[in-house]
């Protein structure tokens, strides 16, 4: 364990070490579960540590779900960048990162991590503001109908996928359907065949 006067020499890397450790003990234990005491000892940090980064456990399990979306960006801006077609590009990232969870396929931890930040409203407003947010951005070529309905049919998929009775059985139709629903942000696209507008 590193000393009092290296840590406080490097606060940014204390931060993460806590949200780390935060986001461990929630996977394991759910979010309710989770104490500061738990989480100081899992960081080798006095409770005074904890609080001159985050004021209260809230702010902390805050922090957690803040760093989480955190990832998620930049794993829906890292798709994006790899997708030259500009029509629908973020709701393609969305679909392809939203079906790839890894919680899908690692078990029921991260099920109840999802549904723990789903069922409190604060954490559920940090969600659904990012949301608002990445669809503002992207209004010009993400904003039609056709394309909220694939991220729907995303969404819906992730939350069937996450409260099914075994959650380590494989999910072989998942890449299909995540192909399918990447197929309609195309056949949707201006100048498309499948586009009345044109």
């Amino acid at each position: 364990m590193a000393s009092a006067s290296h840590r406080k020499k490097q606060p940014e890397r204390v931060r993460r070490t806590l949200l780390d450790c935060a986001a461990k003990l929630a996977l394991e234990q759910g979010l309710a579960a989770m104490t500061v005491q738990g989480v100081c000892h899992a960081a080798g940090v006095t409770k005074g540590a904890l609080f001159h980064h985050f004021a209260s456990k809230q702010a902390l399990v805050e922090g957690v779900v803040s760093d989480l979306i955190g990832q998620l960006d930049a794993e829906i801006d890292a798709a994006m960048a790899r997708d030259p077609e500009p029509y629908g590009r973020y709701t393609r990232a969305y679909v392809d990162v939203t079906l790839h969870d890894p919680m899908m396929t690692e078990g029921g931890q991260w099920a109840a991590l999802h549904i723990s930040i789903l069922a409190e409203p604060a954490l559920r407003r940090i969600v659904s503001d990012w949301f608002a947010e990445r669809l503002s951005r992207h209004h010009g070529t993400d904003g039609g109908a056709e394309l909220e309905l694939v991220r729907l049919a995303a969404d819906g998929a992730w939350l069937a996928y996450l409260v099914r009775d075994r959650p380590s059985d494989p999910v072989p139709a998942l890449d299909a359907l995540r192909a399918r629903l990447v197929a309609m942000t195309l056949a949707g696209r201006p100048g498309s065949a499948g586009d009345d507008r044109a």
